[in-house]
């Protein structure tokens, strides 16, 4: 089959309105991206869930395991597939950015840490995400990396999982243990930084741990991972003042962020940020993310990082975000617009027009994106992306969402435009200019196409109309 109609039918498989004889169609398709693109949907009939939960390609069958917007009683029947492959896809979890995805039922979970081949349940406890309760019954498992992530829910266990945990014949488990409590536990701090030697972890030890007087005055005698230890709260005053002045910029802009400064002794730090840093959120801000009066003062300071760690905060008070909207800071008007409840509309246009960062274009997305009025302001612009805009307005006129259509720039957003008319969608649909593949692709996935244009697409793409289902095949 021609590119041109793999195309078409990858578009109907995304589309919301597809009946669903023509979904159960396309999981008999060839390609193994079509069937794919079935069971990634959002939403699907419980049929077409019926036919992929026995569908002869397990691939198929994991890309429902991966599926986080698919209620999780029915991703959970997987359990009980024929192939090791799909348990695994399912333990480790759907693939979710910046959203929450509902938890597998409880059962599903004790199949899956119960799993005759052990790499089930390391997969679960290592890399998914199962709920709090389940990982605190994890404690006293037999073994080790079972126990090691329990200690990810540190405040969830009892007193005396702790102890134990604390004390474990593993070193492993007892390591991680220890990096929960050595915020307050010199010793543990002490010999976790022993433990870890060059490792990763030893920075966030370094940062968070309470120190010795004796492993700080080490630590800053070595000169290394000085901006670590510079930010830690427990690293005493005169060690503060002699890195205040390092020679390192990093270790002074660390020290510059210390909560216990004046805005006077902060600025009386030669420190610097630069607008490419990429600076985490301050802890010590985020631990009080809903004190609006912390967070106003937080807004108003003249240090870089503390504006950009209030912006990401959801108590921030509304005259602080009109305050950070018109920041000089570029991450600071990003993270504003990507991370608060309600952005200002007119700053989220401004930084999806001029931002050159790669979020800027998902902010289209984010609640209070202005749409009322972008046609009369851009359809006639110069610049596609500008362009594009104007099919995001809800009075857009037909007469102009027509010639959208037939801009070489614009032809595929227009072409899912559910407002646009039946037969400008069937004229895209019957276009075989490879140029004009995306468009064709779109029109296809717009829900306004009829559910008979569907079907008769399908048969001219010579997709049987029979779908065989073979359990045991191609596990």
């Amino acid at each position: 089959m021609g590119d041109h109609w793999t195309g078409l039918l990858h578009g109907l498989a995304r589309n919301e309105a597809a009946p669903a004889d023509a979904l159960l169609r396309l999981l008999g398709h060839e390609d193994e991206w079509v069937r794919r693109a079935v069971a990634k949907r959002a939403v699907l009939p419980q049929e077409v869930i019926e036919a992929v939960l026995v569908h002869p390609d397990r691939h198929v069958r994991m890309a429902l395991a991966e599926n986080g917007s698919i209620d999780p009683g029915q991703r959970a029947r997987l359990v009980d597939d024929p192939a090791p492959a799909v348990h695994l896809t399912l333990a480790h979890g759907p693939l979710a950015y910046r959203r929450r995805v509902a938890p597998l039922p409880d059962w599903a979970y004790e199949r899956l840490l119960n799993h005759p081949r052990g790499l089930v349940g390391h997969e679960l406890v290592v890399w998914g995400a199962p709920p709090a309760h389940i990982l605190t019954g994890l404690a006293h498992h037999e073994h080790p990396p079972f126990r090691r992530a329990a200690c990810r829910v540190w405040d969830r266990l009892a007193d005396e999982a702790r102890e134990r945990l604390l004390h474990d014949e593993d070193p492993d488990v007892r390591q991680a243990a220890a990096l929960q409590v050595c915020h307050e536990d010199e010793e543990r701090t002490t010999w976790l930084v022993g433990q870890l030697g060059d490792g990763w972890q030893v920075t966030e030890v370094l940062a968070k741990g309470r120190l010795t007087r004796e492993l700080a005055e080490r630590v800053v005698a070595e000169g290394e991972r000085l901006a670590a230890i510079a930010s830690n709260p427990s690293l005493p005053p005169d060690l503060v003042a002699r890195l205040a002045v390092d020679p390192d910029p990093r270790v002074r802009l660390h020290v510059s962020a210390r909560p216990e400064l004046s805005e006077s002794e902060r600025a009386a730090i030669d420190y610097a940020v630069d607008p490419e840093d990429r600076l985490s959120t301050l802890d010590w801000v985020w631990e009080r993310r809903e004190d609006a009066a912390f967070l106003r003062r937080c807004a108003r300071s003249p240090h870089t990082w503390l504006r950009r760690s209030a912006a990401v905060c959801p108590g921030l008070p509304s005259d602080a975000v009109e305050l950070l909207a018109r920041d000089d800071d570029f991450a600071v008007r990003l993270l504003l617009a990507e991370f608060h409840p309600e952005p200002p509309p007119e700053l989220l246009l401004d930084l999806y027009l001029n931002g050159t960062h790669r979020a800027v274009g998902m902010l289209v997305t984010r609640p209070g994106f202005p749409a009322a009025g972008l046609a009369a302001r851009f359809a006639n612009s110069p610049d596609p992306e500008r362009r594009r805009l104007a099919l995001r307005d809800p009075g857009l006129e037909p007469e102009l969402l027509d010639r959208l259509s037939r801009d070489p720039e614009t032809r595929a957003d227009a072409a899912r435009d559910p407002r646009l008319p039946v037969a400008r969608i069937r004229e895209l649909l019957t276009d075989p200019d490879p140029e004009t593949a995306a468009a064709a692709r779109a029109a296809a996935a717009n829900p306004a196409l009829p559910a008979e244009d569907m079907r008769r697409l399908l048969d001219r793409a010579g997709v049987p109309e029979i779908l065989v289902n073979d359990p045991t095949s191609g596990c």
